[in-house]
């Protein structure tokens, strides 16, 4: 988070990335996983002002738990010793307003692109049958907090390092206009 408020504030960490290249060939040691949207607007190391090797990042549109995802993050925490895992939804997300569109009117989506919106149904359904303002907000928010308990207690790996204390799992949506990280 403190990386998000540099830059957010426009006054991000120097680095000259190609100086730790040679190192990071060796391995890598990331302190954080991000499950985040597959968005061109959206890219974790700037968002937090991270470098090379410090976020182990897993994307797919929609920001939710895929069994590859999965896999990918239970290699992050179990074997690369990630401490955290954040899923990050962000504002004006695609994938999240075509799963609203779909629940309020049946839309039939081309190709693999439904496969999307059942994924992410279950999350941002309760959402948008109790109606009322902001919707898009909610259902990203929704969405975020459903994806975060599934991970909390994906078992054997997750569940497990959560329960004891190895691993956080949290939630934040990421503001396209201010750049923001909020936490929910």
């Amino acid at each position: 988070m403190e990386g998000n408020a540099r830059y957010v504030s426009g006054e991000m960490n120097q680095r000259d990335f190609s100086a730790g290249r040679a190192a990071r060939a060796q391995g890598q040691a990331p302190f954080a996983a991000i499950l985040g949207c597959a968005d061109s607007r959206v890219a974790p190391e700037l968002a937090f002002d991270q470098g090379p090797g410090e976020l182990f990042i897993v994307r797919v549109a929609g920001n939710f738990v895929t069994p590859e995802g999965l896999g990918s993050l239970e290699f992050g925490a179990a074997v690369l010793g990630t401490k955290v895992i954040m899923v990050v939804g962000h504002t004006s997300c695609g994938a999240v307003n075509a799963t609203v569109e779909a629940v309020q009117k049946g839309n039939n989506l081309p190709g693999h692109i439904a496969g999307l919106v059942t994924a992410m149904k279950p999350g941002i359904e309760p959402v948008v049958k109790a109606g009322g303002t902001d919707l898009e907000q909610r259902s990203v928010v929704a969405n975020v907090q459903a994806n975060v308990r599934r991970l909390q207690t994906e078992k054997p790996i997750l569940g497990d390092m959560v329960a004891a204390g190895k691993l956080k799992v949290v939630g934040a949506y990421y503001d396209l206009p201010t750049g923001k990280v909020i936490l929910v």
